[in-house]
């Protein structure tokens, strides 16, 4: 399963800032998809912790950002449209930042991707 999520409303960084990120369950990876007014990795890993999933950079644990709420091991969701909050840890020294993510899209078929940004093999 992979779903297309939108991370936005912070507010203190720029009015317009967000970020869409694709994120696939089943490896456990995530790619971004558009962004503005907030920098982060083109890819990374997600780990869960309890009911939240946090967004790693590629070759660190520790988050980018934490969706709270968002439980990709739920075997009933998550769902097109359900909401929460995001915690925005990316730049260090920075008050810890709170904006919202929203469910988009969810895609349940397996197809391979033309290109695909994730790392593979030893890089991963």
């Amino acid at each position: 399963m992979r779903l297309t999520v939108h991370l936005d409303t912070f507010d203190h960084v720029h009015p317009m800032a967000f970020v869409i990120l694709w994120l696939d369950r089943d490896t456990r990876r995530w790619s971004r998809e558009g962004h503005f007014g907030l920098d982060l990795p083109d890819w990374g890993r997600l780990q869960m912790d309890g009911g939240n999933t946090l967004v790693c950079a590629p070759h660190s644990m520790t988050p980018v950002c934490v969706l709270e709420g968002l439980d990709l091991r739920a075997a009933d969701g998550p769902f097109e449209g359900e909401v929460g909050n995001v915690q925005w840890c990316a730049e260090r020294g920075r008050q810890l930042m709170t904006g919202h993510w929203r469910v988009q899209c969810i895609d349940t078929e397996q197809t391979e991707p033309e290109n695909s940004v994730f790392a593979t093999g030893e890089d991963a």
